[in-house]
C-alpha cells in the first residue's frame, strides 16, 4: 500500500508572529486581562476594611491620657515614669512605620496588619497583670508602640498606592481621618469605664477592639488588586510585583537614598513642625494652659473633643483638594493659617468658653491633620514605589517633633510661668514650615501632567 506524501507545511499567516530565530530571547508572557470590576470596584471595599481596621486600632490612642492618674494613685508611680512609657510608645510609633511599610512589601499588607493588631491586643491585655513600672514600659511602651507603628499612616499610604490611581487624595484623607474617628468613638466609652470601673476594664476594651478587627483584615483585605484579577481603581491592570526581600535593609537603604535629596528634608522638616504644633503642643498642653486661665479641665477637654470632630471634616476635605490642587501650595496655606491661629490663642484663653474661642477650635480642628494628604502626595510624586517607606520616615520626624515640644512646652511653662512664649514660638515655626513647603521643587513629569490637565 502506497503511503501518501506528507502535506506541505503552510506558510506563516499574516496574523501569526514570525518564528523566533535561534538565540533570540523569548518575549515576556502577556499580562492577563483584568477581571470585570463589577458595579462597585473592589478597591472601595478594601478602603472600607482599612478604615474599620484603623478605627478599631485607634482605641490605644485614647487611653494613655486616661491612665496617668489611676496608675499614679494605685502604684504610686511618678507621672514622669508613666510619661516615659508613653514617650517610648510615641517614639516606636514613629520609628516602626518605615520598617512596617517595607515588611508589607515583603510579606503583604494582610499578614503585617493582622500581626500588628495581635501585638497591640497582647500588650494592652498584659497591663492588667502588671505590678512594676518596667512592665508598663514593656507592655504599653514597647509592644503597643511597635503594633501601633505598624498601623500608622504608612498602612493607609500603602493601601492607597496599591489600590487607587484615581481619587488617591480623597481616599488618603478618609483613611487619615479614621484615626480621629476611632478616638472619638472610644474616648467617651473609655473615660466612663475608667471613672466607674477602673482602668483595667478600659485596657481590656482596647485589647478586644484590636482583636475584633483581625478577622476583617484576614478575610476581606487583599494585598494587591492583581490578587483578585483587578486593575487599581482608575488605572491600568498591572501584575502583582514579586516580594521584596530584606525589609529592614530596604527601609534603611530607602532612607539613605531619600536623604540625598532636598525634598525629603523639606518634607521631614515641615512634618516635624506639624507634629510639634499638634500632638506635641495642643494635644498635650492645651488643657493645662486653659486651666491656667481659670477654665475647668472638663470644659477644656470638651474643646479638644470638638477639635477631633472638625479634624475629620478637614482631613477629608484636604484629600479632595489634593486631587485638584498643587500639594505644596496646599501645605503652605495650611501651615500659614495654623501659625496665624496659634498667634491669636494667648488672647483667646479665658475662664469660660466664648465665641472667639469656639471659632479658634473649629478653625484649628479643620487644619489639625489636613497636612497629611498633600504630604503623602508629594512623597508619591518624588519617590514613586518607595513613597510609602519614605513617608514612614517623614512620619518618624513628625513624632520626634511632637515629643520634643511635649517636653519643651512643659519646661517653658516651668521657666516663664505661662505658655504664651510656646504659642508664639509655634506660630513662628508654622510660618517657617509654610516657606519650606513652597521651596519644594516639582518633578518635571508632575508639572507637565498638571499643565496637560488644565
Amino acid at each position: 500500500m502506497n503511503q501518501s506524501a506528507p502535506a506541505p507545511s503552510p506558510g506563516p499567516s499574516p496574523s501569526s508572529p514570525p518564528p523566533a530565530s535561534p538565540g533570540a530571547t523569548t518575549a515576556p508572557a502577556p499580562v492577563p486581562p483584568p477581571a470585570a470590576p463589577g458595579r462597585v470596584h473592589r478597591a472601595w471595599f478594601v478602603a472600607a476594611v482599612t478604615f474599620v481596621t484603623i478605627v478599631g486600632a485607634a482605641a490605644f490612642a485614647s487611653l494613655p491620657g486616661l491612665l496617668i492618674e489611676p496608675l499614679h494613685l494605685e502604684f504610686d508611680w511618678s507621672r514622669g515614669t508613666i510619661g516615659f512609657a508613653v514617650s517610648v510608645n510615641l517614639a516606636l510609633y514613629g520609628l516602626t512605620a518605615p520598617f512596617a511599610a517595607a515588611l508589607m512589601d515583603r510579606f503583604g499588607i494582610r499578614r503585617v496588619v493582622a500581626l500588628a493588631l495581635l501585638v497591640i491586643s497582647a500588650g494592652s491585655v498584659a497591663t492588667v497583670w502588671m505590678t512594676a513600672a518596667w512592665q508598663l514600659v514593656l507592655f504599653w511602651g514597647v509592644l503597643v508602640g511597635l503594633g501601633s507603628g505598624s498601623m500608622a499612616l504608612a498602612f493607609a499610604a500603602t493601601v492607597t498606592n496599591r489600590w487607587f490611581t484615581a481619587r488617591r487624595g480623597l481616599v488618603t484623607g478618609v483613611l487619615t481621618a479614621a484615626g480621629a474617628s476611632g478616638q472619638l468613638v472610644f474616648l467617651p466609652l473609655l473615660s466612663w469605664l475608667v471613672e466607674h470601673h477602673g482602668w483595667r476594664p478600659a485596657a481590656l476594651t482596647v485589647s478586644l477592639a484590636a482583636l475584633s478587627v483581625v478577622p476583617f483584615v484576614w478575610l476581606l483585605l487583599r494585598d494587591h488588586p492583581a490578587d483578585v484579577g483587578l486593575a487599581p481603581y482608575g488605572g491600568p491592570y498591572t501584575a502583582k510585583p514579586a516580594p521584596v526581600p530584606g525589609a529592614a535593609r530596604r527601609a534603611v537603604a530607602v532612607l539613605f537614598r531619600a536623604a540625598r535629596t532636598g525634598p525629603f528634608w523639606l518634607l521631614a522638616g515641615t512634618f516635624a513642625i506639624c507634629g510639634a504644633s499638634t500632638n506635641g503642643l495642643v494635644k498635650t498642653h492645651f488643657v493645662p494652659a486653659a486651666h491656667d486661665h481659670g477654665m475647668p479641665v472638663t470644659a477644656a477637654a470638651g474643646l479638644l473633643a470638638v477639635i477631633g470632630v472638625f479634624d475629620v471634616v478637614g482631613t477629608v476635605a484636604s484629600g479632595w483638594f489634593t486631587d485638584r490642587f498643587e500639594a505644596r501650595r496646599l501645605l503652605a496655606v495650611y501651615y500659614a493659617l495654623r501659625g496665624v491661629s496659634l498667634l491669636f490663642l494667648p488672647v483667646l484663653l479665658a475662664p469660660t468658653v466664648h465665641p472667639p474661642m469656639l471659632f479658634f477650635i473649629v478653625f484649628y480642628g479643620l487644619d489639625w491633620v489636613a497636612t497629611v494628604p498633600p504630604t503623602i502626595a508629594l512623597c508619591r510624586e518624588h519617590y514613586g514605589d518607595d513613597s510609602a517607606i519614605v513617608f514612614g520616615w517623614v512620619l518618624a520626624s513628625h513624632q520626634v517633633g511632637a515629643g520634643a515640644v511635649a517636653f519643651l512646652g512643659g519646661a517653658a511653662r516651668d521657666a516663664f510661668g505661662s505658655y504664651d512664649v510656646v504659642w508664639y514660638a509655634s506660630g513662628a515655626l508654622c510660618a517657617v514650615a509654610a516657606m519650606m513647603a513652597m521651596v519644594i521643587r516639582r518633578r518635571p513629569a508632575a508639572a507637565a501632567d498638571a499643565a496637560a490637565a488644565i
